[in-house]
């Protein structure tokens, strides 16, 4: 018997390969993992479009209960975890699949399109970019900037950032986790403007010229997807962009040649003439941020600055 990890692409129920699909349909339990990412469709499309019954399976069970649930399971019946883009994109899935190993069950793993290799959507080349980085939401206590480190080295080299930004679904509140009883907040996902804020921020205290309202990237949002949006232009400017719904992924250009920048004026909408967010859902957007973040820790901001 089997344990699978299926990449679905970065989609719809379309996205699926052939391989994936064939191994699904002798599954005796198909799970699907839905907090490293998210598809544009629910569930139920899935289960309609491929004629499968799929759970979802949090944060909690892959990390903590997979072996009990899925891989010990595996041993006697085939079992699949659908990901999101690819099964290696993520280092949770590289631990499941080295904890799969020690057990001694066999393994499948179909590939699939990630934002790693698909962002090249927007005109920059692949073999140009240097270390990714990921961006976290900030809070009134927690604003961390590691990244920035990373970003510095990749521009020295002359290397274009991809920006993975955050995503929290079924995040418990702190207050909650103090009393042993997790209340579990909304999912929420990063937006290109929460970003280019958080980055100008960090660019004030770092000042290392790298991230600041000035700096060059590119906001993409939904890559794969019908919807699929691409946007180019400085940071402050991508700040007033409507880029519409997640999953929303930045790219700081680096020192793009004439090719790439021919590719990306063809392939990207400027961002001065993009839509642009109104003043009141700029306002409605910031103090959605702010509520969150004082939700998840239960804490207000003071001085009357927008906290991310």
């Amino acid at each position: 018997m089997v344990f699978h990890l299926v990449g679905l692409g970065l989609g719809d129920d379309q996205d699926i390969t052939l391989k994936g699909l064939k191994a699904l349909k002798g599954c005796a339990k198909i799970y699907l993992e839905a907090y490293t990412s998210v598809l544009t469709v629910p569930k139920e499309q899935l289960e309609e479009a491929w004629g499968v019954s799929i759970e979802i399976a949090d944060r909690t069970l892959v990390e903590t209960g997979v072996e009990e649930a899925m891989l010990e399971r595996a041993k006697a019946e085939d079992i699949a975890l659908l990901v999101v883009g690819d099964p290696f994109g993520a280092t949770t899935h590289c631990d499941l699949l080295e904890r799969a190993k020690e057990m001694g069950v066999p393994l499948n793993v179909v590939h699939n399109a990630s934002i790693m290799n698909a962002v090249g959507c927007c005109g920059l080349q692949l073999y140009r970019f240097g270390e990714t980085v990921s961006i976290c939401f900030f809070s009134p206590n927690w604003r961390p900037d590691s990244f920035y480190d990373k970003l510095v080295a990749n521009k020295a080299a002359g290397l274009h950032s991809l920006a993975l930004l955050d995503i929290k679904v079924k995040e418990p509140t702190m207050a909650s986790l103090a009393r042993g009883k997790p209340l579990f907040l909304p999912p929420r996902f990063m937006t290109i403007r929460q970003a280019c804020l958080q980055l100008i921020e960090v660019e004030e205290k770092r000042g290392g010229g790298i991230c600041g309202p000035e700096a060059r990237g590119v906001a993409v949002a939904r890559v794969g997807a019908a919807t699929q949006q691409l946007v180019h232009g400085s940071l402050s400017e991508l700040a007033t962009v409507e880029m519409g719904g997640p999953l929303h992924s930045l790219v700081l250009v680096g020192a793009a040649d004439e090719v790439e920048l021919g590719l990306l004026g063809a392939f990207c909408v400027k961002a001065t003439e993009a839509p642009q967010m109104a003043a009141d859902a700029i306002e409605a957007a910031d103090a959605e941020t702010l509520a969150n973040a004082e939700a998840h820790e239960g804490k207000v901001a003071g001085g009357g600055r927008v906290v991310f």
